[in-house]
């Protein structure tokens, strides 16, 4: 009975880590390696188990750095069942077909455009025909269902209030008349953030996995985040520039639409056209729309009583790619949200390349950024940034809006983990080196835990106490 640590652990994305006992072999998350070319190229490298050892994989939430190399997995050799909240497995029908398609788009663009002799041979890491034998795998499950998805295990899942549908892992592990009960955090969001609900709170346990993303930080007050955005776009001259934001498809869009119907007059809205300018996060804003019970109270009464919201007359939808190149033409006037969260790839490329050297644009940057993206680049005050192969002078002002994360700050990561009437043992996996380490001493003074930073590949018995 034991569990070994790989993915998320020498860095933050990746998610990836493996129970087994006698009986079965359980994979939890199988994620996309994000940041710089190099890292990314990692994710081509095999994996450091079989994947057709496995018996069954569980997904905390949608996220490709949770979810994307799932496809990998299929494609070479896992054929068991894949379970997660019925919401994640919608969320996942567009963010694996849209990673897949940038990957052929990818590829396609090397073997034209070769630059080493590789490249005239380049292949896209998995292709949609791969996402869709994917996708046939998935379950999803409601929250709080116990359900045994192999001999000897059973899962819950609860929401862990990061994005629709993320989850909370409760397994319980049986083999050979001993019991462990061992809870994996996923990625937790904010306590008393907009749309979604807190996280829940387990227990017991006798082992838990924690992430540690803003392990080291607390996240300014969710009121003052909202009114910096709101001073940042009323300040703007609506005649001398765009704004742009780079967002997540899933999470992040949803909530900044929320806000400026919220705040639209306040706000002043009403002097620009704003874009939702990503198939992915239009798509995804209509799941969160067919999921009322998974928001929070606020956002269902808007949901359910729209008269109260008022309607965003000048808001786009630019799904086509005409759509989105006809926004290049603005030159002032125009906000615009699009993916990728990180700058790392998507339509925010094509309006950064268009308005970054311009002194009278902006960028408001909204979530976390990996080392090596282009997004931490813009945070760190690079003068000068490559796009597409060319080099940018960085002239517009750049925002920094923290406030709005996803993930939970140190603080709402202590409460969660307070919760635990037991007193289980704590693995820090999903940060920074030095963040982790911050984390896990924050812990240990506050609760008096047996804390753990893992290493990649390393091996835990879970029989030891």
């Amino acid at each position: 009975m034991e569990l070994e640590f790989y993915g998320a652990t020498e860095r933050v994305t990746g998610s990836c880590h493996i129970i087994r006992t006698k009986q079965a072999t359980i994979l939890l998350d199988c994620g996309l390696i994000q940041g710089s070319s190099d890292e990314e190229q990692l994710n081509r490298a095999a994996f450091p188990f079989d994947p057709a050892s496995i018996d069954v994989v569980v997904l905390s939430h949608g996220h490709i750095d949770h979810s994307g190399r799932l496809p990998l997995l299929v494609q070479r050799g896992f054929s068991g069942s894949i379970y997660t909240h019925e919401a994640t497995l919608d969320l996942c029908r567009v963010l694996l077909l849209d990673s897949a398609s940038l990957a052929e788009r990818d590829a396609e663009y090397q073997r034209k455009h070769p630059v080493t002799r590789q490249d005239k041979h380049a292949e896209p890491l998995y292709t949609r025909k791969e996402v869709l034998r994917t996708l046939d795998r998935m379950v999803g499950i409601p929250y709080h269902r116990q359900a045994e998805i192999v001999r000897g295990i059973t899962l819950r899942l609860s929401d862990a209030g990061h994005i629709l549908g993320s989850s909370l892992i409760e397994l319980w592990i049986r083999d050979e008349g001993y019991e462990r009960k061992l809870v994996f955090s996923g990625d937790l969001g904010q306590y008393a953030s907009p749309v979604l609900q807190d996280p829940e709170t387990i227990e017991e346990a006798d082992l838990v996995i924690v992430e540690s993303t803003y392990g080291d930080r607390l996240h300014r007050d969710f009121e003052e985040t909202a009114l910096e955005l709101g001073t940042i776009i009323r300040s703007a001259c609506r005649g001398c520039g765009n704004i742009l934001i780079p967002a997540f498809a899933i999470g992040r869009s949803q909530e900044l639409l929320y806000l400026f119907a919220l705040n639209y007059k306040e706000w002043q809205l009403d002097r620009w056209q704003i874009f939702l300018d990503s198939p992915m996060a239009i798509e995804a804003s209509q799941i969160y729309w067919d999921y009322p019970e998974l928001v929070d109270v606020d956002a269902r009464d808007f949901r359910e009583h729209p008269e109260k919201l008022p309607p965003l007359g000048n808001l786009h939808f630019t799904p086509k790619p005409e759509q989105s190149r006809a926004i290049n033409s603005l030159k002032s006037g125009a906000v615009i949200i699009a993916g990728s969260g990180m700058c790392n790839g998507g339509r925010i490329l094509h309006h950064l390349k268009q308005n970054i050297h311009r002194h009278e644009c902006k960028v408001i940057i909204t979530g976390y950024q990996a080392e090596g993206t282009l997004g931490r680049k813009l945070v760190d005050g690079d003068k000068e940034v490559s796009i597409h192969g060319r080099n940018y002078a960085v002239a517009a002002t750049v925002h920094t809006v923290g406030g709005l994360s996803a993930h939970g700050d140190q603080e709402d990561m202590l409460r969660w983990l307070g919760g635990f009437r037991s007193r289980p043992k704590v693995f820090v996996v999903h940060g920074d080196g030095d963040v982790k380490k911050v984390f896990k001493a924050k812990i240990e003074e506050r609760f008096d835990l047996n804390v753990t930073i893992p290493e990649s590949g390393s091996c835990v018995n879970l029989l030891q106490r």
